[in-house]
Order: structure tokens, then C-alpha cells, then sequence
């Protein structure tokens, strides 16, 4: 390597359903704070060139997706865990905690047994019960969590979406807050309709959540936002065909699994609906036609317990350099209008 690196980074590449799953294991610092959302306060104030640079081009892309692990608060938790993506920090995923799970197993983090291991994740929703399968000759395997406790923050919710005049949702809470609306009650067609249009819709019922939406968690202020939109299929709850979840989140990224927090958030509206009760099963699938299993286990004083199970597999690992004078250190990112990207750009160049 001919210039000088300024920083070195280690990290794990996972996927989960084809949706990345970034581990940090080197040269991040230590995160300050008593508890787990204290030190993702930490992260967002003083460490955030740290997301910037592993989810951003040129290291990562638009929907990389990133975990970074840190001392856990909750004394019977075995890691705790921050997620992150391309513009800013979610409170739960589903499908990172599923690689979490091969992840901590094969490192030794606990101990494994056969034929399941089980431990305690933290996540900044707070601690999720995780199972591994272990085989005879300790390969792990499929990895299920059971949710926090969840519920449905709103139904039959009336948004203005520009573009699509007067929209309805429902907003449940999987670990994040999700709008769902089926896409055909926007004149689409999650199957026909272009990827684009889909995605763009999405953006745009997310953006207007945001703005119209009062969400609130009733125990943490740092969790009560609208994280992302997730359009259906309008196959029904107790049909045997697996439905289909699209996914946008974050800063309009698409998430590539079925999404597991969305699905717990999914199943949530569906009780509250009084469509499932506990102990229904239902069959996800995100936009790689990976698949995850829902199960409805408990339901006290309308909340939920959801477990989600699913595989994820390893990609590689690497070491990723910052080298000293490159201009683009800190990460890209494209925004919607380029004048924004190329204004930034001209105005560094007049300094």
C-alpha cells in the first residue's frame, strides 16, 4: 500500500435473506454511558464518522446495514449490540440479531451447546432472548428471537401523502416503529408495479409519518420515531402462502430480508386486529424471497411477544483503511438532489 493509513477497521460481512449485516470487530473506540442507549446517545454525538465510514460509499453503500458491538448493560446479557445504516441508528433488527446469533456462537462469546444455544442479546429496545442450532460437530445454524414486548401504536392512522392524497395506515412497534398499508391501497401492485415507484412510495409515506405521526415509546423517549414505511401483499393472515414484506427504512434504504422487527410489528397489527391469536405461525418474505417464520407466542394487557426465525450466512471479512488525505474519508452519500451533493463540494473547494 503505497499511502499512509490513517485508521484501520476490522470487520465481519454477514447476510441475512440478502440483507447485509456489517460486524465491527476492530478499531472502533469505546462507547461512554452507563446503558446501552446512553452509549448510543455517545455514538451519534462524538463517534458518528465511525458509522459514517463503514456504511457510506466508498467502503460500504446505500443499504449496507452495520452492527456494532459494545460492553452490555443488562447483567445476564452475553453482548450488547448498536445497529446501524445509512443515516442513523435503529433501535432493533431482526435480521442482524438472527447473524448476531451464528456470530456470537462461533466466537466462542458463549458457550455452545447442542442441540441449541441460548442466550441474552441487548439491543437498544432492550434485552431479546436468542436461540442458536448447534449440531454434533458445533456448525450453527438456523437462529430465532423472541421480540420485546411489542405493540400496535395505532390503527386506521390518516396520512397526506403527496402523490397519494389521503392514506391510511397502521403503525406498529416491533423494537422500531413501522407504518404498514398494503401497496394496492395506493393503486399498486407489490408484485407488478416497478421497483421504483415502490420504493419512492414508501419514502414518501415514511416522510409524512414523520411529519404527521405522533409517536411516543411508553418507557424510553430515544425510541418513540417512525423508523421506516413496510407496503404488503394482500395475502391473509391465516392463509398458507407466505406475504410478502417491502421494506424502507432509516434514510429510504430497502431492507433486502423480510425485516424482523416488521415482522413482529406485522403480527402485532394482526392481533390487535383480532386476526391471529397465540401460537399462529406465518410464513415472510422480503424483497431476495428469503424467508422468516413469525410466530404469535404471548399476548398480557395488549402487548406481544413475537418470535422470528430465520438463517444467515458469511460473506468474508476484511480490513478497511482510512487513508490520510482522501477527500472522501468520512463517507458519501447521494443525496435526492444533486446540487446539494455538488453545492458542498464547491463551496469546500473555495475554503
Amino acid at each position: 500500500m503505497h499511502g499512509q493509513p490513517e485508521h484501520r477497521y476490522t470487520v465481519t460481512d454477514m447476510h441475512t435473506a440478502g440483507e447485509p449485516v456489517r460486524i465491527f470487530t476492530g478499531g472502533v473506540p469505546s462507547l461512554r454511558g452507563g446503558s446501552l442507549l446512553e452509549k448510543r446517545r455517545d455514538a451519534m454525538a462524538h463517534h458518528d464518522h465511525v458509522r459514517r465510514r463503514l456504511m457510506l460509499e466508498p467502503r460500504g453503500h446505500a443499504d449496507m446495514y452495520g452492527v456494532w458491538p459494545t460492553e452490555a448493560h443488562h447483567p445476564e446479557a452475553a453482548l450488547a449490540v448498536l445497529f446501524t445504516h445509512n443515516a442513523g441508528y435503529s433501535t432493533m433488527c431482526g435480521h442482524a440479531t438472527i447473524a448476531l446469533g451464528r456470530w456470537v456462537v462461533d466466537q466462542g462469546l458463549v458457550p455452545a451447546t447442542t442441540p441449541v444455544t441460548r442466550f441474552l442479546l441487548e439491543c437498544p429496545c432492550g434485552a431479546v432472548a436468542v436461540s442458536v442450532t448447534v449440531d454434533e460437530r458445533g456448525n450453527t445454524g438456523e437462529a430465532r428471537f423472541e421480540s420485546v414486548p411489542a405493540f400496535a401504536a395505532g390503527l386506521d392512522c390518516s396520512l397526506d401523502v403527496p402523490g397519494y392524497g389521503r392514506v391510511t395506515v397502521d403503525v406498529g412497534y416491533g423494537g422500531a416503529f413501522y407504518a404498514i398499508l398494503p401497496a394496492s391501497a395506493l393503486g399498486l401492485d407489490l408484485r407488478d408495479t416497478r421497483y421504483e415507484t415502490l420504493v419512492d412510495a414508501g419514502r414518501r409515506i415514511t416522510h409524512a409519518g414523520r411529519e404527521q405521526l405522533t409517536v411516543r415509546h411508553p418507557d424510553e423517549g430515544d425510541l418513540g420515531f417512525l423508523y421506516g414505511t413496510i407496503l404488503t401483499d394482500d395475502v391473509a393472515p391465516d392463509s398458507r402462502q407466505p406475504t410478502y414484506n417491502l421494506c424502507i427504512f432509516g434514510g429510504g434504504q430497502v431492507d433486502r430480508s423480510p425485516t424482523g422487527s416488521g415482522v413482529t410489528a406485522r403480527m402485532t397489527v394482526d392481533q390487535a386486529r383480532g386476526l391471529v391469536e397465540p401460537g399462529a405461525t406465518r410464513r415472510f418474505r422480503g424483497l431476495s424471497g428469503g424467508e422468516f417464520m413469525g410466530e404469535l407466542i404471548s399476548v398480557e394487557n395488549a402487548q406481544v411477544t413475537v418470535g422470528v426465525t430465520g438463517r444467515a450466512h458469511y460473506c468474508g471479512e476484511a480490513t478497511l483503511v482510512v487513508e490520510a488525505g482522501d477527500e472522501l474519508s468520512e463517507g458519501l452519500s447521494i443525496p435526492e438532489t444533486l446540487s446539494d451533493l455538488w453545492g458542498r463540494a464547491e463551496a469546500d473547494a473555495e475554503v
